[in-house]
């Protein structure tokens, strides 16, 4: 079932992740303003995907594009978010506080729509920082964190690993090797992925993001099963 649509909100469908007719473009109002969010869905699916861009990009990045592909292989609602900062043409996120603010309020839009299944949510670069910062506050059974960034580049002694290490639940990690935003190390996730050849961008082998995403969240929702 697609978010409803309140006043105000615009939707179009056009064609899914799979090829299929699923994939709707929906605007969800925020207190910092609209947020433009890319769903595909399955009729019934199995845990909802939440998953949004860095800084200055958007949501249409190869990684991006090849965990939400994953996610929607093994029966997942996929719901790629263009931030309000991004909708409105800035190029820098602003405060994190502000930011987080808009992400919970898109999170709740969402799981209304989706009740009673399992949310995973992820980014890449700072999008992954924003995933990992409010995975408690939305209850998140897992995050992806693509190119999450550990420090900016040259400085090691500001580390973000706090933000990594406090989100909560379980983290994949997924970098390249020549990220001058510095890699996690193994013990700051629950499974750091580090790709060879990639930068930051995590551009050059998108399939290998697939499988390493795919896999992880096929062995997550399994150990939830058996549980």
């Amino acid at each position: 079932m697609p978010p409803r649509l309140s006043e105000g909100r615009a939707a179009h469908a056009a064609h899914g992740l799979d090829g299929s007719v699923a994939k709707q473009t929906v605007e969800i109002s925020t207190g910092q303003g609209p947020a433009e969010v890319t769903l595909d869905a399955p009729s019934r699916p199995a845990f909802l995907m939440v998953i949004t861009h860095g800084a200055g990009g958007g949501v249409d990045t190869r990684d991006v594009l090849a965990a939400s592909k994953a996610a929607a292989a093994l029966g997942g609602a996929v719901a790629r978010v263009l931030q309000p900062y991004r909708v409105r043409g800035a190029s820098a996120p602003g405060s994190a506080d502000r930011q987080d603010a808009a992400w919970l309020e898109i999170v709740a839009e969402l799981r209304r729509s989706y009740p009673g299944i399992p949310l995973v949510q992820g980014g890449r670069s700072n999008g992954a920082r924003v995933a990992c910062r409010t995975a408690v506050a939305v209850g998140a059974r897992g995050v992806v964190a693509l190119a999450f960034p550990l420090h900016p580049p040259g400085r090691p002694d500001k580390s973000r690993v706090d933000e990594l290490r406090g989100a909560g639940t379980d983290v994949l990690v997924i970098n390249g090797e020549r990220d001058p935003f510095g890699i996690p190390d193994s013990a700051d996730a629950a499974r750091v992925i580090v790709l060879p050849g990639e930068t930051h961008a995590l551009s050059r082998d998108p399939a290998a993001v697939g499988r390493a995403v795919g896999g992880w969240l096929g062995e997550l929702l399994a150990a939830d099963l058996r549980g």
